[in-house]
């Protein structure tokens, strides 16, 4: 009894209490290497043969370069807002796909936004003041990240 009310209690606080992130194709940022938005031009796929995972969070990488430069810092790379559309969180308090190589990075940050069907959140976000919406993003993901609906 005491193992399944144990059992009972990790799976109860693992759902109430860990953050969501958007896992879309099974990994963060749609599989997107989130070192490369930070290193090169544009955005990389990432590779199956360079992949950890983080807060329970799958992440593949371009290079063993770029997966080591993970390890030794994640949270310098992990994308704000769970890795969900930035613009959606701090506008509408909810949770909206990404397209990966919709970002921007702001103040050491990476925000990831919607865009497609003529519809590109990140001009939105450059637009309408973006400091003020990072802002509201962050403050809206404190509570948005850990609820369920």
């Amino acid at each position: 009894m005491k193992r399944f009310s144990l059992i009972l209690l990790l799976l109860v606080s693992t759902t109430f209490f860990a953050q969501e992130y958007n896992l879309e194709n099974g990994y963060i940022a749609n599989g997107f290497d989130v070192v490369s938005y930070f290193t090169n031009k544009k955005p990389l796929k990432g590779n199956k043969k360079f992949q950890t995972t983080f807060n329970e969070v799958k992440l593949k990488f371009s290079s063993d370069k770029n997966l080591q430069l993970f390890i030794e810092n994640p949270k310098k790379y992990m994308p704000q807002c769970g890795g969900f559309c930035a613009y959606a969180i701090a506008t509408r308090n909810e949770r909206k796909e990404i397209d990966a190589e919709s970002y921007e990075i702001r103040d050491g940050k990476l925000y990831l936004f919607y865009n497609k069907w003529f519809s590109n959140k990140l001009e939105s976000w450059l637009e309408e003041n973006p400091s003020k919406l990072q802002k509201e993003a962050a403050e809206n993901w404190k509570t948005l990240k850990n609820n369920k609906d």
